[in-house]
């Protein structure tokens, strides 16, 4: 199946990855981020660790999609893990979006959420698996709701 008509999805999901191999979560993205990710298609990743690094790595590795990195701050206060994984897609990533918060926070991560569910077609959310929650990852699905966004979820 290949999209004909230019989507863009914002990639939402925890940090907490450490309980599942690598080789599980490229088989994730493939099945669940592969039949999207066309050259029509583009990305909004936030720019932290875990499903955020993730899910760009598999992107820039897998496809052909645009992808735009989203930091709440600047890049430069992006966790090590998180900036790594920038570093090494950058040829690959179409733009880099940085509201510089003046405080990273739960405000600062609201907002970058906001920023990317605003702009998007659609969510793909990974959150981990178990009953809904608070965490940001529920909040960036639950706005995309609210905002009238389909969502895909996929617990990991």
């Amino acid at each position: 199946m290949e999209l004909i008509t230019p989507l863009t999805a914002t990639i939402t999901g925890t940090r907490s990855t450490g309980h599942r191999e690598l080789g599980w979560y490229a088989e994730l993205f493939t099945r669940f981020l592969g039949p999207f990710a066309s050259d029509q298609t583009h990305f909004h990743v936030g720019g932290a660790k875990g499903i955020d690094s993730l899910s760009l790595l598999w992107l820039a590795g897998n496809s052909k999609a645009k992808i735009t990195v989203v930091a709440p701050g600047t890049l430069a206060q992006q966790p090590a893990e998180a900036r790594q994984a920038i570093q090494r897609c950058r040829e690959r990533i179409t733009e880099i979006v940085e509201l510089r918060a003046e405080e990273l926070g739960a405000p600062a991560y609201h907002a970058r959420n906001r920023w990317m569910i605003d702009r998007c077609d659609m969510v793909i959310g990974f959150p981990l698996d178990g009953p809904e929650s608070t965490s940001g990852t529920w909040q960036t699905l639950n706005y995309g709701a609210q905002q009238g966004k389909p969502r895909l979820i996929v617990p990991v």
